[in-house]
């Protein structure tokens, strides 16, 4: 067997298939397509797996809710990352969803706050030129020796067992560790040409600071704010037949078939997918496949009263205006946040597996902005003189 297919099988083992009958059914199939279309396709239980991940938190500015729920997937490839307080006054949120494998959208919901955190844009307050660099750094981080080490332990039982004895072996000892911590090229092993993991992930953001609201989105997960309670989408889904990514993936020698990239991704952008991103001779923006995010920077108006980021299991059940007003049906009845986002993700589950809809892996987190006291008590007269009204 050519050597460049077996390593490819063990790339696919490495970002979470756990059986290699699936990849031997691949090969049988078609080498160059078939191992990558069907590993990327999902595999349904026979009964969905409906017990919630859910987290509540909140600080004098924000409050969130967040939850997420296997389904009917055969696996769990989605990630997500909470954090109030990224810094004394800027909070991250993020939603990741994995396709091939979870690795990479886990290594993301591990990595990609602490690479904006430590930009030095960051330090100097362009809070979307930190995020957009992080993203790129994200691919950079994968590769090489330590980055097969950090998937490794972050994948199933055997490679995270390999992936400790090699780091005991190789990962930097001494007065350098501190210092190779953040080039991670530096690492030597049996892994130093690896390239990098040919599963992905989407990747979408939100930074607050202060009034600002900072948008970083690749691939097809969404965020969306409730500004008076109108719908308004901060991402754009990255389809192949978009234009701008059909030209792209077209000049950089790819192509489109049935909607997906080379017949077997259908997502123009994501972190990971390193197959796509082998042409030596373009930049990272210009590759097949991009883990270049849109940005977006919004200021936050008193009539905004909520931020919704969620990946494609939520959004290929409910549009956005559709989710907006769910939430406002509930936010107020509900005991938490969490539990509104439970109730999406109820909402949203598919009864059997025959239509494809609502059988995805489903993540969702609820950002609500916290109205100043003057605000709120201008709301509160609102609501009483509009009752006294209807009630005379």
């Amino acid at each position: 067997m050519h050597w460049n297919v077996i390593n490819k099988v063990q790339s696919y083992l490495n970002c979470g298939i756990h059986s290699t009958s699936q990849v031997y059914v691949s090969l049988l199939a078609n080498v160059s397509v078939g191992i990558s279309f069907l590993a990327k396709m999902g595999v349904y239980l026979s009964t969905p797996k409906t017990d919630k991940l859910s987290e509540d938190g909140e600080n004098d500015k924000l409050k969130f809710g967040l939850s997420s729920m296997q389904g009917w997937r055969a696996s769990m490839e989605d990630a997500h990352s909470a954090l109030l307080d990224l810094d004394n006054e800027t909070a991250f949120f993020g939603v990741f969803d994995g396709h091939g494998g979870r690795v990479v959208a886990k290594f993301c919901a591990k990595y990609l706050h602490s690479q904006v955190l430590k930009s030095e844009a960051y330090s100097s307050g362009d809070l979307g030129t930190a995020v957009h660099k992080a993203f790129f750094r994200m691919d950079e981080m994968m590769r090489g020796q330590r980055g097969w080490r950090e998937l490794s332990a972050l994948g199933d039982k055997m490679n995270k067992f390999s992936g400790m004895i090699e780091g005991l072996i190789w990962s930097p000892r001494g007065s350098d560790s501190k210092n190779a911590e953040d080039d991670w090229a530096l690492e030597e092993g049996p892994h130093s040409d690896f390239d990098g993991p040919t599963c992905g992930s989407t990747a979408c953001v939100a930074l607050i600071r202060n009034n600002q609201l900072v948008v970083a989105n690749a691939g097809d997960s969404r965020c969306v704010i409730s500004r008076a309670g109108q719908a308004y989408n901060l991402s754009r889904d990255h389809k192949p037949e978009l234009v701008a990514e059909r030209e792209r993936i077209l000049k950089a020698g790819g192509f489109i078939r049935m909607g997906r990239i080379n017949g077997s991704l259908n997502l123009a952008r994501a972190i990971g997918d390193m197959e796509f991103k082998q042409n030596k001779f373009l930049p990272p923006e210009k590759q097949i496949v991009t883990s270049n995010p849109d940005i977006n920077v919004v200021e936050l108006c008193n009539e905004d009263d909520f931020l919704v980021l969620a990946c494609d299991g939520i959004w290929d059940c409910m549009s956005s205006q559709q989710l907006v007003d769910f939430i406002h049906e509930h936010i107020h009845t509900e005991s938490s946040l969490s539990a509104v986002c439970e109730r999406v993700l109820d909402r949203c589950l598919a009864p059997s597996t025959m239509g494809g809809d609502g059988c995805d892996n489903m993540t969702m987190i609820l950002v609500q902005f916290k109205k100043p006291v003057s605000d709120k008590k201008k709301a509160d007269v609102g609501e009483q003189s509009a009752k006294g009204k209807e009630e005379s």
